[in-house]
């Protein structure tokens, strides 16, 4: 079973992409948040993978920038009426932390915002996911009745290192792709000024 995948980006298309790995391609289905945030062609890539296989369709392969989000469709999956497309529209809509502070409020109208995913099927997911692990974040359960209040997020590097190219008149796209980028090659605990001068190298400046 593939987990991740490491190699050259060859292609982007609607709903996936194609990534060279010591000249075997790789072709990859995506959420377009994902594909949104990948490097440009030609540029090397890495993809943490969930593999599927079914007699119809054979391998089927779905990429994610990180863990959470691997781990937030995989838990989507678990969920009954729940297909990969519905699951990746849910995470293009809702990223793992925000899909968390979605389910503590038990705000069915944030999940049914993603595409094909009616009342009765978030109503579902909110419901299921109540209490479930995602990465570094819970679903926690919610008594009938309990009112429930969400801090603030902490700001997170990503956030603080988009919000400074952002000052310095980087598009928000250029500036998540060259911050997610950064954060591949420096890792999750790189301080926040190495993280801005390597996305400023990833921007070409």
């Amino acid at each position: 079973m593939i987990g991740r995948l490491r190699g050259v980006l060859a292609e982007v298309g609607e709903a996936e992409c194609l990534i060279d790995c010591a000249g075997v391609g790789y072709v990859v289905s995506c959420g377009a948040r994902t594909l949104g945030r990948l490097p440009a062609p030609g540029d090397e890539a890495t993809v943490h993978v969930h593999s599927q296989w079914s007699e119809d369709a054979g391998p089927r392969l779905y990429g994610f920038l990180t863990r959470d989000e691997r781990r937030a469709f995989t838990t989507l999956l678990a969920i009954q009426g729940v297909g990969p497309k519905a699951a990746l529209a849910v995470l293009d809509v809702l990223p793992p932390g925000e899909l968390a502070s979605a389910v503590a409020r038990e705000d069915k109208a944030a999940v049914a915002r993603a595409n094909g995913v009616g009342p009765k099927l978030a109503l579902r997911i909110v419901t299921e996911l109540k209490g479930k692990p995602l990465g570094d974040v819970g679903f926690a359960p919610v008594a009938p009745g309990m009112h429930v209040e969400i801090a603030p997020p902490v700001p997170s590097i990503t956030g603080e290192a988009v919000s400074a190219l952002l000052g310095l008149g980087v598009a928000e796209v250029n500036a998540r792709r060259a911050v997610d980028q950064a954060l591949i090659r420096l890792g999750e605990e790189a301080e926040l000024s190495a993280v801005i001068r390597a996305a400023l190298q990833e921007l070409g400046r």
